[in-house]
C-alpha cells in the first residue's frame, strides 16, 4: 500500500501534472491526424526523455499512449478518416451517425466508452501486474525462452495483409538483435567491421526509422485527400437511452480488450476490431449496426483503449512488450536503466504504480480535452503535408541523433526508414519487426543461458510443464490462422447451403 501512495504522489507533483497534460494533448492530436501513429510519436518522444528522470519520463510515454489510442476516434467520426487503425471500427457507426447531425453524441458516447474501458483495463492492470510479477521469478532461462519464443508466435496475427510476412519481418528483428558481440561466448557477429556495432544495433534510431521515416516515404505517394468535414460540432454526454443500450457493451469490450492487451504483440486494433464484432454479435438492434448504431462506437472504442492498460502488464510485469507502442516504452525502460520483469516489481514497485497514476490520469484528461476541443482538433487535417512530414523528417534526424550524439545513428534511422517504407509498399507492417529486435535478445540469451543448465541437453527444456505448456501454446498461435480460414470457409460454405435451401423452399 506504501509504494502505491508513494506513486501516485510521484504523479501528482505539478511538473509532472503539466508534463502529462502536454503529452495528452500531442497524443490527441497524433491520433486525430491521419498517417500519424502513437508507437510514431512515442518513438520521436523517446530521445528527447534521455535527461528526463525516468518518472516524468516514462509518464508522458504511457499518458501519449492513452490519448493517442483515443484520438483517432475524433477525425473517424467526423471525417470518416480514423487516425489510427484502432479507430477504424469507430468509422463503422461513428461516420453515419455524424452524417445525419448527431456528431455530438457519437463523440459522447466514444468518449466515455474510452475513459470506461481505459479505466477498467488500468484496475486489472493494478491487480494483475503484482500477481503475474510474482508467478515469473520462479521462471528460470528455461521458462523464459518458451515465454518469449510463445511471445514471437504471437506475430502472425499482428495487424497485417499475411501472418507469413508477419512471422518474417519477426524473423528479420530477431537477427537484427543477434548484431553484436555474443555475451555468452564473446563471438561479434555481423558487425562488418563497424565499430558502432559491436554493442549490437540501436533501439531508438531503428524504432524512429521503421515508425517515423517509413511512414513519411509512404505518405509521400499518396495525393492530397479531400475530407468532407462535419461542420458544427458540439458534443453531448451520453443520454440515459444511450447508457442503457451501451453499459452492457462497454463492460463487455473492455474484458475483450484488456485480454487482448495482455497477450504480447496484439494490441488495440485486434482488440478494435473484436470488440465491434462482439457488439454486434451480443446487440438486440444488429440491423442498425452501418447505419448510426450507439453500440457500435462503444464496442471498438471500450476495447481498443482497454488493450492499452492490458498491453502494460506483460510490458512491466514478464519484460514482454504488449504492442508495438509498449515496444517503444520497454525500450525506455531500458534505457534508463531499469530491468522490465518481475525484478522491476520486486525492486521498484512505486515506479510501476507511478506508470499507472500516469496512464490515470492520461484517461480523465484526454476527456475532457476530447470533448472540449473535438471540433478544433476535426481541423488539425487540414495542416498540409508540405508543412507535417518536413516536420516529421526534422525530428526524426534530431532524435535520432539526440540519443548517442552519433553521426551513425542518423544514418541507422535513415536504412531503417527506407525498409520501413518498402515492408509498407509490400504488405508488411514495421511492428512485427520491432518486437522481433526487442525480443530476440531475450530469446538468445535465455537460450543459451539454458543449455549452460542443461549442459548442451536441449531435449531436457521439456521436462518443464511450464516450457511444455508455452511451446503447445506456441504451436496453437503458429497454426491458428489456418485455423480459422477453414472455420471461415466452412461457415460460408454453410451460410450459402442454408441460402440456397431457403430460395428452394
Amino acid at each position: 500500500m506504501d509504494a502505491v501512495l508513494e506513486g501516485f504522489l510521484l504523479i501528482a507533483q505539478p511538473g509532472n501534472v503539466a508534463l502529462i497534460f502536454i503529452s495528452v494533448l500531442i497524443g490527441v492530436v497524433v491520433g486525430a491526424l491521419p498517417g500519424l501513429s502513437s508507437p510514431m510519436a512515442v518513438a520521436l518522444l523517446l530521445p528527447f526523455t534521455i535527461t528526463m528522470e525516468p518518472v516524468p519520463a516514462i509518464a508522458m510515454m504511457a499518458a501519449l499512449y492513452c490519448a493517442g489510442t483515443f484520438g483517432g476516434s475524433i477525425t473517424a467520426i467526423l471525417i470518416n478518416a480514423p487516425g489510427a487503425p484502432p479507430a477504424v471500427a469507430t468509422a463503422f457507426d461513428g461516420y453515419p451517425m455524424a452524417k445525419r447531425g448527431e456528431a455530438g453524441r457519437a463523440l459522447g458516447i466514444a468518449a466515455i466508452s474510452s475513459i470506461s474501458g481505459g479505466i477498467i483495463s488500468l484496475f486489472i492492470f493494478l491487480l494483475a501486474t503484482p500477481l503475474l510479477a510474482k508467478i515469473a521469478t520462479s521462471f528460470r532461462p528455461m521458462e523464459y525462452f518458451a515465454l518469449a519464443v510463445f511471445a514471437l508466435s504471437m506475430l502472425a496475427s499482428i495487424s497485417g495483409r499475411s501472418s507469413l510476412r508477419n512471422l518474417i519481418a519477426g524473423a528479420v528483428g530477431v537477427l537484427l538483435g543477434t548484431a553484436g558481440i555474443h555475451l555468452t561466448t564473446g563471438v561479434e557477429r555481423f558487425t562488418f567491421g563497424v565499430p558502432e556495432l559491436t554493442e549490437g544495433v540501436s533501439f531508438v534510431p531503428v524504432l524512429i526509422g521503421l515508425f517515423a521515416m517509413g511512414e513519411l516515404l509512404n505518405q509521400s505517394q499518396a495525393a492530397e485527400r479531400t475530407l468532407e468535414v462535419i461542420k458544427a460540432v458540439v458534443v453531448k454526454l451520453p443520454t440515459k437511452e444511450d447508457f442503457r443500450r451501451i453499459w452492457g457493451t462497454i463492460l463487455r469490450s473492455s474484458g475483450i480488450g484488456t485480454f487482448i492487451g495482455v497477450l504480447p504483440a496484439e494490441g488495440a486494433t485486434v482488440a478494435a476490431i473484436m470488440g465491434y464484432n462482439e457488439a454486434r454479435r451480443w446487440s438486440k438492434h444488429k440491423e442498425e449496426f452501418g447505419t448510426g448504431c450507439p453500440e457500435g462506437i462503444a464496442g471498438p472504442e471500450a476495447a481498443n483503449n482497454a488493450a492499452t492498460g492490458g498491453a502494460m502488464v506483460p510490458t512491466l510485469a514478464l519484460g514482454i512488450p504488449g504492442s508495438a507502442t509498449t515496444a517503444v516504452i520497454l525500450a525506455a525502460l531500458i534505457m534508463h536503466g531499469f530491468r522490465p520483469g518481475p525484478y522491476l516489481m520486486k525492486e521498484t514497485p512505486h515506479f510501476v504504480y507511478a506508470i499507472f497514476s500516469a496512464m490515470l490520469v492520461a484517461n480523465f484528461m484526454f476527456l475532457i480535452i476530447g470533448l472540449a476541443g473535438a471540433k478544433v482538433f476535426s481541423r488539425i487535417t487540414l495542416i498540409p503535408r508540405t508543412f507535417l512530414w518536413p516536420a516529421v523528417f526534422v525530428f526524426s534526424l534530431i532524435g535520432s541523433y539526440s540519443y548517442g550524439a552519433s553521426v551513425f545513428d542518423v544514418w541507422v534511422m535513415l536504412v531503417a526508414g527506407v525498409i520501413g517504407f518498402l515492408m509498407l509498399r509490400h504488405g508488411f507492417t514495421p511492428a512485427p519487426l520491432v518486437m522481433g529486435l526487442i525480443l530476440g535478445k531475450l530469446v538468445e540469451e535465455s537460450f543459451s543461458q539454458s543449455m549452460i543448465l542443461l549442459d548442451n541437453h536441449w531435449w531436457r527444456l521439456l521436462e518443464s510443464p511450464v516450457v511444455d505448456l508455452f511451446f503447445a501454446l506456441t504451436a496453437l498461435s503458429l497454426c491458428w490462422p489456418l485455423i480459422s480460414s477453414q472455420l471461415e470457409k466452412r461457415k460460408r460454405s454453410a451460410e450459402a447451403a442454408a441460402e440456397v435451401t431457403g430460395t428452394g423452399r
